[in-house]
């Protein structure tokens, strides 16, 4: 075996528990007036700073999808294209722009894509919902949580040492000698 396999072992280990923690935090929501607050956009700002493009789809769109699958289906399909392109452009935003200084790219990611999960899901509750109306009710809830998901994934990316972890992670297992195979 060599040393990529190792790596990529890890990265879809470490894509699919993000996913599972989607799936967990889509299934309860914090009780607020008139409302509820889902963390799940706390998991996806912090695997698509710390994850691919590809990768943060899986959790961000895929994990979001199940997670509606299971608990609450009528909204399932937007989820999965709001929180995968959420998903998506985080990664890029966090991966590919001002490389000198990360954090600052991680912040603007994590800015664009709430403003994606608050456009994404006011359109797509218009027409799951049929209601223009019943949209606009929602909007504060929805600049909320894509508010509080984008400052505790900063949070704990930056501030909690997560990103230092998961570099730590790839990188020496990475450079670990794999086993000879006989």
């Amino acid at each position: 075996m060599n040393k990529g396999k190792y790596t990529a072992t890890i990265r879809i280990t470490l894509t699919a528990v993000f996913m599972a923690l989607t799936i967990a935090m889509a299934s309860f929501g914090i009780p607020v007036p008139g409302g509820h607050l889902y963390l799940c956009d706390v998991i996806i700002c912090l695997a698509s700073i710390l994850l691919n493009p590809v990768e943060a789809f899986a959790v961000g769109g895929l994990g979001s999808f199940f997670g509606d699958m299971i608990f609450y289906p009528l909204p399932m399909f937007v989820s999965l294209v709001t929180h995968g392109l959420q998903a998506v452009v985080i990664s890029l935003i966090s991966h590919h722009t001002l490389k000198d200084h990360p954090k600052i790219a991680s912040g603007i990611g994590v800015s664009v894509g709430a403003v994606i999960m608050v456009v994404g899901y006011t359109l797509g509750k218009t027409f799951v919902y049929s209601t223009f109306e019943y949209a606009m009710i929602k909007l504060p809830y929805e600049i909320a949580q894509g508010a509080l998901g984008a400052v505790l994934g900063m949070i704990l990316c930056w501030r909690c040492g997560i990103r230092k972890l998961f570099l730590k992670l790839v990188e020496s297992k990475s450079k670990t000698k794999a086993p000879v195979a006989n």
